[in-house]
This record gives structure tokens, sequence and C-alpha cells, in this order.
């Protein structure tokens, strides 16, 4: 974890209430461990929305606190948006110059890489004027040479996957 805290006291929200939707009621994710399909089966392409790409990552937790992206409001589901086989992604740091902004987005990439069938393509973006170096973190984060990098290093893949330890709760709260 970081040695230098950028915001040192974030204000914390309720996690919003899931919604009632059919992909809830199974008990497990449709996209991981997804079973191999066969020959007649791939051509029904099953949907996803909004809420459950959101689902899939207002559970990760930010890099120097212990609350989830959607606690700190760095993720809300009005922030994803599906077109075909593309997902877009924008997240808001919780302050202007947040150095953690690059990791936060690596953390989402990996989860909705590791969760999502390979036929969506995934780009991230950080909310428009909400930090200092935005074009310079959005850059990082839709580079693949740059993404694959940074998770070849072990201590930063180490700092992603504690990040992500929960993430597989999906919407659900930490049982004490």
């Amino acid at each position: 974890m970081p040695t230098e805290v950028f915001n040192p006291n974030p204000v914390v929200f309720s996690p919003a209430k899931t919604l009632g939707r059919k992909s809830e009621l199974l008990a497990h994710s449709l996209w991981i461990d997804e079973p191999t399909s066969s020959d007649d089966e791939t051509d029904n392409v099953e949907l996803i929305d909004q809420d459950e790409v959101f689902d899939l990552i207002r559970s990760i937790y930010d890099p120097e606190h212990p609350n989830s992206l959607e606690e700190l409001r760095v993720v809300s589901a009005p922030q994803v948006s599906i077109d075909q086989n593309r997902i877009t992604v924008e997240f808001t740091p919780t302050v202007p110059h947040c150095g953690m902004s690059t990791l936060i987005g690596l953390c989402i990439r990996v989860r909705l890489l590791r969760s999502l069938p390979n036929r969506f393509k995934v780009d991230l973006f950080v909310k428009p004027g909400s930090h200092q170096s935005e074009h310079a973190v959005n850059k990082q984060l839709n580079d693949k040479e740059r993404v694959a990098a940074a998770l070849e290093n072990p201590v930063l893949l180490d700092t992603v996957e504690q990040c992500l330890r929960d993430a597989g709760r999906r919407g659900q709260p930490v049982e004490a």
C-alpha cells in the first residue's frame, strides 16, 4: 500500500441499494468462470447492462483507504456506458491531485478483464476536469503496453490484488 496519503480524510457515502435484477437472482456471475460453450451456442450472445458492469467494480477497495470505490463515489452506475462490445467507465478521483488515480484505473481494468468475455473492449477515463493530470492518466490506462508493463511489477500487482480482494462481493456488504 502507498506510504504517502493523497486524501487523508475522504468523504464516505453509504453504498446504493442493489436493484432486483434477474442477474442478482443467479447464484453466480454469468461472466466469471464462464463454461466453454459448444459451437451451436456461440450465436447466443448474452447481453450485459450498465448495472451489471457497475456491480463488478463497485466493491473494489481504494488503495489508500478501507473503503470501496462506490463508498468514496469514485464510481457509480451512470459513469458506465455500453455500446455493443465497448464498455466505457469514467471514474472520479476523490481529490484533483490524487496520485492513486492510475492505480484505481488499473484495478478497474483488471477486474473487468478478468470478469467479462474477451469480446468486450474496455475504455477507462478520469471524469473531465476532476484531475490535474487527466490526459496523462487516461493515456496510461488505455495503452495496452503500459498496462501490461505495470502488471509485470510484482509490488504493483500485489497492490492491485489487495484492492480486488473483495471485489467479488458485487455490492454486498462486508460481513464482520
